[in-house]
C-alpha cells in the first residue's frame, strides 16, 4: 500500500457509521485498517438493505479495502491476540460506551501497559464523562440535544429529519480523523501515545459555527427561519412550476442582480439588503411566484451560463451525471472476487501524488482470520485450535 497514511497500522473495532467511515477515510488515504469484529453479534450495517449480489451495498462501501478479524473477545486467548496485536498496531479506533473495552480487557489502560506509544480513540455519543456518558443515543438524538434541530426546520413544521448523518459523519467520522492524526503528529514530536475522547454530541455542538457565536458573544437565540442562513432571508429553496426545486444563495449584490436579470425581475435586486424580516419575506413570495412561472428544464437552461449562485437539486441519479461531479472522478469501480466489480463513492480528497486504487469492497466476516494469525506467527494447528474453541470466528 502507499499514499499518505501508509505508515499507519489501525485496529478498529467499531460499527455501524461514524467509526467505519473514519476508518474508510483512513484506509483510502493508505492506512491498513484491521477490524476486530465479534462472530456472533453481527454489524447491523451488514444486513442494512439494499443489497448487491447478496452482499449490503452499505457495508460493502464503509469497510473497503480493510481486513477482517472475527474475534470472541469474552474469551482470554481473543483478549491476548490483541495485545499481540498492538504492538504492531499501535491505533485503535473504537466505538462502546465507555467502560465496556475496559470489561472485556482491552481498554486505554491495559493496552497502554503493552504499549505506551499507544494511541486510542473512542466515539461515542456523549464522551467518556458526563452524566449522559452511559446513556444510548442516535444521530438525531445528538442534533437534538446539541440545539442544532432548534433552528434547523420551518416555522409551521419543525425540526427537519435530514438525509444524511450530520452527528455521525461531521460528528463523530471526521472529529474522530482529526483527533486521530493530531495524536500522530504529536507522538512523532513527543514518543508518547494517547487517548482521543470524541463525543458525537460534543462536536455537532461546535458546529454552531454562525449561530452560536451568535448566541455566546450577543445573546441572540436562533430560531426556525430567524437569520439568513436558515430561511430568514430569501437564500432558500424554491419550487419550478412542474415540481423541481432550485437553490439560491445569491447574497452578494452583483449575483442577486445576475438572479434577478435571469427572472426577469430586475427590480428585485435592490430588496435583497433588506434587513427587515417582513422584506425578506415579501422578496421571497416575490421569487417563490417568479420560479413557479417556468418549468425545470427551462430555468436550468437559463440558469447554466450565469453566475448566480443558483443551482438545481438534484437527485442521487442526477448528480452522478452532472459534469462537475463526473470530472471530479467521485465513483470508482471497486474490485470483488468472483464478480463485477461494484460501483461505489470514491475518497474525496485529492493529493497531487495520487492514491491508490480501491483494492476490495467490505470484507465477509473473519475472512482475513487465518492470514492475520500466520502474520503473527501461529501455525496451522493452532489456528484450527483457535477456530475450534470459538475464539476465532
Amino acid at each position: 500500500m502507499s499514499g499518505p497514511l501508509s505508515s499507519l497500522k489501525i485496529l478498529d473495532f467499531s460499527t455501524l457509521l461514524p467509526g467505519p467511515f473514519a476508518s474508510l477515510l483512513l484506509a483510502d488515504m493508505g492506512a491498513e485498517v484491521l477490524r476486530i469484529e465479534s462472530p456472533s453479534r453481527m454489524d447491523l450495517v451488514r444486513l442494512l438493505p439494499p443489497h448487491d449480489l447478496g452482499v449490503a451495498a452499505s457495508h460493502a462501501y464503509l469497510n473497503r479495502n480493510k481486513r477482517s478479524l472475527a474475534l470472541d473477545l469474552k474469551q482470554p486467548e481473543a483478549v491476548e491476540l490483541v495485545k499481540r496485536l498492538v504492538q504492531d498496531y499501535d491505533i485503535v479506533l473504537e466505538q462502546f460506551r465507555p467502560g465496556v473495552m475496559d470489561k472485556l480487557g482491552v481498554g486505554y489502560e491495559a493496552l497502554r501497559a503493552i504499549n505506551p506509544k499507544l494511541i486510542y480513540v473512542s466515539i461515542t455519543g456523549y464522551g467518556q464523562t458526563g452524566p449522559y456518558r452511559d446513556r444510548a443515543g442516535h444521530d438525531i438524538n445528538y442534533l437534538a440535544l446539541a440545539g442544532l434541530a432548534s433552528y434547523t426546520g420551518r416555522r409551521d413544521s419543525g425540526p427537519l429529519p435530514l438525509g444524511m448523518q450530520v452527528a455521525d459523519i461531521a460528528g463523530g467520522s471526521l472529529h474522530g480523523v482529526i483527533g486521530l492524526l493530531a495524536a500522530v503528529i504529536q507522538r512523532q514530536a513527543t514518543g508518547q501515545g494517547q487517548q482521543v475522547d470524541v463525543s458525537m454530541t460534543d462536536c455537532a455542538f461546535s458546529l454552531h459555527a454562525m449561530a452560536g457565536a451568535g448566541y455566546l458573544a450577543a445573546g441572540v437565540e436562533p430560531e426556525w427561519e430567524s437569520h439568513v442562513l436558515n430561511g430568514g432571508s430569501f437564500y432558500d429553496y424554491y419550487r419550478s412550476r412542474d415540481g423541481r426545486w432550485f437553490a439560491v444563495g445569491s447574497l452578494e449584490p452583483p449575483f442577486m442582480q445576475q438572479l434577478c436579470q435571469v427572472l426577469e425581475r430586475p427590480e428585485l435586486a435592490a430588496q435583497g439588503l433588506a434587513p427587515q424580516p417582513e422584506a425578506q419575506q415579501a422578496l421571497k413570495r416575490e421569487l417563490a411566484a417568479a420560479f413557479e412561472s417556468r418549468d425545470f428544464a427551462d430555468w436550468c437552461a437559463r440558469f447554466a451560463d450565469v453566475d448566480a449562485c443558483v443551482e438545481p437539486v438534484l437527485s442521487l441519479a442526477e448528480a452522478l451525471q452532472h459534469p462537475q461531479i463526473q470530472a471530479r472522478g467521485l465513483v470508482s469501480e471497486v474490485p470483488r472476487e468472483g464478480a463485477p466489480a461494484q460501483r461505489q463513492v470514491t475518497c474525496p480528497i485529492k493529493f497531487s501524488t495520487g492514491l491508490d486504487a480501491p483494492r476490495h469492497i467490505g470484507s465477509q466476516l473473519g475472512e482475513h482470520g487465518s492470514q492475520v494469525l500466520a502474520e503473527l506467527g501461529y501455525d496451522a494447528e493452532q489456528i484450527a485450535a483457535l477456530r475450534a474453541t470459538g475464539v476465532l470466528g
